[in-house]
């Protein structure tokens, strides 16, 4: 069977003018992973249209479409453009997951949770010519689940293809994840076994690897096993971690000395009547300060992730955020809107005042609900507003002095510049082909 794997991109990842670096960070692991449970005599692709064009005029016997809520516009176009052609389609992924029945109108089936279980049953129902609709994932064994198909992976167009998974999903329930809908109906985290990751991050060349964990830490036993393997294999690696996790001085040190140079942390909000209306529990009561300095004692960067448009945000949220996160020495921050995705219990609370139904505006970009005290255009304004706040040269200058050593403060400035201000030598970067170069570099500042 001739099998092609798509990720379909945003319209704007796929500009003939202009190629951001964030589209071009990591491979779809999901997709590999699919690909690695067909079958060996299966003839078996795999298409990224953040990197590539992908032609859409071929024949394959089955194209496997992953969506999420804003390429979803795209990948239904894609998928009925392919059914009209007689190919099979099947869309998983997070939007289909959440909204099945919108799916189906643009799909011969709909794999739904976790296509490590579906997947497989799909497969056998397909080759017998009995396939079904909708397939839905209850509870998985991730215990004989195959490595990625690497080899499909184009390693060329990434600046981060080691990017690898020692879990899936997260024990936190925050109403506003998007990822928690994806389980709904059963467990909402699994891990894989430790031989399991060892053996992939063996095959892994280079020193440079970026966990995709929604939490690298969140089962404890397995993260400190993990980082205690890892002493000694000059491995440099970033993932993402709590608030709690952070303020534990015993756990950030086994990280660090097994490599971990650079953490993504979802502070979310300083307000903490914002933090228990969103679910976010495990930041109520927790020390942002001793947080940010134990990593920052131990020599780790800090990704700073903050979500605006919560009900107790005013206009001057937006700035006193990205101050904060300044005074705080934050290298990177990550500024969202808040978005009720389909399938979450914000969705389900937020459904009155709800008021834009083009996906394409669920990128965090848009307020798409009414806000009790600001308008969209206010809320859109101060969004813009902290990232040029926090991005502007100055305030990088300013956040890297507040670090402890001289070392730390190069890192933060280089890190930080480099992530934002420099678009247009990315965009030259990814369209000469020179991420492999640009791979060196970012190897050479988190050591």
């Amino acid at each position: 069977m001739k099998i092609k794997f798509i990720l379909p991109a945003l319209e704007e990842a796929v500009s003939p003018f202009w190629r951001p670096i964030k589209y071009a960070l990591f491979p779809p692991l999901g997709l590999a992973t699919l690909a690695a449970l067909c079958a060996p005599e299966d003839e078996t692709t795999l298409w990224d249209e953040h990197v590539e064009r992908v032609d859409a005029e071929d024949s394959p016997d089955l194209a496997v479409i992953q969506t999420y809520i804003t390429n979803a516009h795209r990948a239904y176009e894609l998928a009925d453009r392919y059914r009209q052609r007689g190919v099979y389609v099947a869309l998983g992924g997070l939007h289909a997951t959440s909204l099945p029945e919108e799916a189906a109108l643009h799909a011969d089936s709909v794999l739904t949770g976790m296509g490590e279980q579906v997947f497989p049953e799909f497969l056998r129902d397909l080759r017998r010519d009995e396939a079904r609709p909708l397939y839905r994932a209850g509870n998985v064994c991730l215990r004989d689940v195959p490595l990625p198909r690497r080899d499909l992976i184009k390693r060329e167009k990434y600046l981060v293809p080691n990017s690898m998974l020692i879990s899936r999903g997260c024990p936190n329930a925050c109403d506003f994840c998007y990822v928690d809908s994806f389980f709904r109906g059963g467990k909402r985290f699994y891990t894989y076994a430790l031989d399991r990751i060892l053996r992939e991050m063996s095959a892994l060349p280079g020193r440079h690897l970026y966990f995709l964990d929604d939490n690298l830490f969140a089962s404890r036993p397995l993260a400190e096993a993990l980082f205690r393997e890892m002493r000694g294999m000059g491995r440099l690696f970033q993932g993402a971690m709590t608030v709690r996790d952070a303020q534990d001085e015993r756990l950030v040190r086994l990280a660090r000395d097994a490599g971990l140079r650079s953490a993504f942390i979802g502070f979310e909000s300083t307000n903490r009547k914002n933090l228990a209306a969103a679910g976010k529990r495990a930041n109520l009561d927790q020390d942002y300060e001793r947080a940010v300095r134990t990593l920052d004692a131990a020599g780790v960067m800090i990704n700073g992730s903050f979500i605006f448009g919560m009900d107790g945000d005013t206009p001057d949220t937006f700035r006193a955020t990205a101050e904060w996160a300044i005074e705080c020495g934050i290298a990177t921050a990550t500024f969202h809107i808040l978005t009720p995705y389909p399938g979450t219990a914000l969705y389900e609370r937020y459904r009155p005042r709800l008021c834009v139904r083009d996906w394409r505006k669920y990128d965090t970009r848009h307020l798409v609900f009414r806000h009790p005290t600001m308008s969209a255009e206010q809320v859109e304004a101060g969004y813009w507003s902290a990232y040029r706040t926090f991005y502007r040269l100055g305030n990088i200058r300013e956040g890297a002095r507040h670090h402890q050593t001289s070392a730390m403060r190069r890192k933060h400035f280089l890190y930080s510049a480099a992530w934002k201000k420099l678009d247009p030598l990315w965009n030259f970067v990814i369209r000469s082909g020179m991420l492999g170069q640009a791979r060196r570099v970012l190897e050479h500042t988190l050591r």
